[in-house]
């Protein structure tokens, strides 16, 4: 399905670049406010202890990490979303692409393939010119809940949700969704919080994160 060339703001979510992950830009996309991700390095960088409430090292979960594979679809049972998965590179200015409809959610490929160990990163509209987007309902999803993605090896990475928040988008929590992590995780991302109607677009950030199931 074709992807939109769209600005990241559209979107209205701060994705930053991953090292470790399928490609790497020369220049870190900008995120809503005129925020910098941090650079490519960022995996060199220390390891957060916590993410969002929740530990940022799972002790033993690193063996249940699969090999890098491209995600071609997601499903959230839950939610009842089932959505194919379109790839989101960066554009020359340092912004993303985002997928072209309400329905689809798109995964970053500049971050690690969802399955392989470090933050695999999917993103999708709270809604989209009218109509309810595949992350409409993304901030109900609570402990437990189950994200799978289908893979092109044809194997299913199944995570388990650990913890969710809403953030203003100037002050995104940059370091627990992007930053290094010694595990498979998943991060879910869309609007929240008021619409701004000046702006057109919405106030904060919600992120669910999620771990691999052994």
């Amino acid at each position: 399905m074709a992807v939109r060339r769209t600005t990241v703001a559209a979107l209205g979510v701060l994705l930053v670049l991953a090292a470790g992950g399928l490609s790497r830009a020369t220049t870190p996309p900008t995120g809503p406010g005129g925020a910098t991700a941090p650079p490519a390095g960022i995996q060199d960088s220390p390891a957060p202890t916590s993410v969002a409430g929740g530990a940022s090292r799972t002790p033993g979960a690193a063996r249940n990490a699969m090999d890098g594979s491209p995600p071609l679809r997601v499903s959230i049972p839950r939610l009842g979303v089932a959505s194919e998965l379109v790839a989101l590179t960066l554009l020359g200015d340092g912004t993303m692409e985002v997928p072209d409809d309400a329905s689809t959610v798109g995964w970053f490929t500049g971050a690690p393939t969802p399955g392989s160990i470090g933050p695999a990163v999917l993103a999708g509209h709270v809604n989209w010119r009218g109509h309810d987007g595949a992350f409409a309902r993304l901030g109900t999803l609570v402990a437990g809940d189950e994200v799978r993605v289908e893979r092109l090896d044809g194997s299913v990475a199944v995570f388990a949700v650990t913890t969710s928040g809403r953030f203003p988008k100037d002050r995104f929590p940059t370091d627990a969704v992007y930053g290094p992590i010694d595990h498979a995780g998943l991060r879910l991302i869309t609007c929240g919080g008021e619409f701004d109607r000046a702006t057109g677009h919405y106030r904060d950030n919600i992120v669910v994160w999620a771990v691999l199931r052994p």
